[in-house]
């Protein structure tokens, strides 16, 4: 039987949680293929900790002998490529076992990547110009990068990412920032080790076949205005429940006062239809989406967008701003599977979420058939059936 074990060398909670995303659910999925697989993690035994999760004391990810003793064939590290961590990708590499290199990022992490794209990069992660705090972040964002960057954290990432077999981004598009940064560190032997491999999605996201409703789902951290833009959500809602008196828009996710003040203050037929949802648990947020027939993320930047993919699986199209720091994006809407929004204006995102939902009105979205493409690229069987694949060739 062949042995794949995953790894982050990071301290998680090692429950439900855990194995429901991520290193832990690809774990979940290649034991579903018939592989023997358990997840790494260092820290301290929880009580919550499930059965095939393996708790170890740090410096043994950094250990050659720790990582042979486990008789492993294979091990999908899920380090970001982050420099800090590269000793434990070459503890691996020099434990003689074939390592695949998970890169949960948008790609631009360099100047070598494109030194154009990465500074529209750093201006996006800074908050676009929105606050004289947000041009301060900006350039010390800049700063750090042709400095520091340059001078010691792309020679540190350089030696990571040579110890992997396989270098992993989650979607094309990261991919080829990937490969071009990866040219610059080791030339053509290092570039053709990339591979698309996305984040796995649990396989209750698929569409069960029940009517859709005319909804729109949102789900994220709120909390976190800078990435997740919910100032823009309200915006956006406010537009468009005042323009289409059907539609209903679900937010899913813990709020904050700032949006339970907005809620509360709706007018009665609009704030009827903008429903809180809070946080839900997964099997209520595969219910959601098996009902929902778009999902709609207000986000300035994620690296991959794993609440998009189980949309996608569960037959919702999807739209999003499009940007160089939402990379997964433009693969997502590939499928008649949504569309992309080419400015922040609030009503430009109204009106690409009232042309998305007249798709649905006039047959051009079919919900089979989104959901039967993104389950067999995303699901977490298949995207482990791709890992065997390429440990086996």
């Amino acid at each position: 039987m062949i042995r794949i074990y995953t790894c982050t060398p990071v301290v998680f909670g090692g429950g439900a949680d855990f194995f429901a995303r991520d290193s832990g659910l690809l774990c979940r999925g290649l034991q579903s293929i018939g592989v023997d697989s358990r997840a790494v993690m260092p820290g301290a035994s929880a009580p919550e900790d499930e059965k095939d999760l393996i708790r170890t004391p740090y410096l043994n990810l950094e250990t050659p002998a720790w990582w042979k003793d486990q008789q492993l064939d294979a091990v999908v590290l899920y380090a970001w490529g982050r420099p800090k961590f590269r000793k434990v990708a070459k503890a691996v590499q020099e434990a003689g076992i074939f390592l695949i290199l998970n890169l949960d990022s948008g790609g631009p992490v360099s100047p070598l990547s494109g030194l154009t794209d990465w500074m529209r990069a750093q201006w996006i992660f800074s908050g676009s110009g929105r606050s004289f705090l947000s041009y301060l972040r900006f350039v010390k964002l800049t700063l750090r990068g042709i400095t520091l960057g340059l001078l010691a954290t792309d020679p540190m990432r350089s030696r990571h990412l040579k110890c992997g077999n396989i270098i992993a981004p989650v979607s094309p598009a990261s991919a080829e920032h990937f490969r071009r940064l990866c040219h610059r560190y080791g030339g053509d032997e290092l570039s053709t080790r990339i591979e698309v491999i996305p984040h796995p999605v649990e396989t209750s996201f698929r569409y069960s076949g029940v009517m859709k409703h005319r909804q729109i789902t949102c789900v994220g951290r709120w909390n976190d205005s800078l990435q997740k833009r919910s100032e823009l959500l309200m915006h956006v809602i406010d537009t468009l429940l005042a323009r289409d008196h059907q539609v209903t828009a679900v937010i899913v996710g813990r709020s904050t006062p700032e949006m339970e003040i907005w809620h509360r203050l709706l007018e009665p037929d609009i704030q009827k239809r903008v429903i809180i949802a809070g946080i839900a648990d997964r099997k209520e947020l595969a219910i959601l989406l098996d009902q929902s027939q778009v999902f709609y993320s207000p986000s300035a930047y994620e690296s991959f967008g794993i609440a998009a993919a189980e949309a996608l699986c569960s037959g919702c199209s999807v739209v999003a701003e499009q940007a160089l720091t939402m990379p997964a994006f433009d693969w997502f809407i590939s499928e008649m599977s949504g569309q992309l929004i080419r400015t922040a204006r609030h009503t430009e995102h109204a009106d690409s979420l009232l042309d998305e939902l007249d798709q649905w009105q006039k047959g051009k979205r079919d919900a089979r058939l989104i959901s039967t493409i993104w389950c067999e690229r995303l699901h977490a069987d298949h995207v482990a059936q791709k890992i065997v694949d390429l440990f086996s060739n």
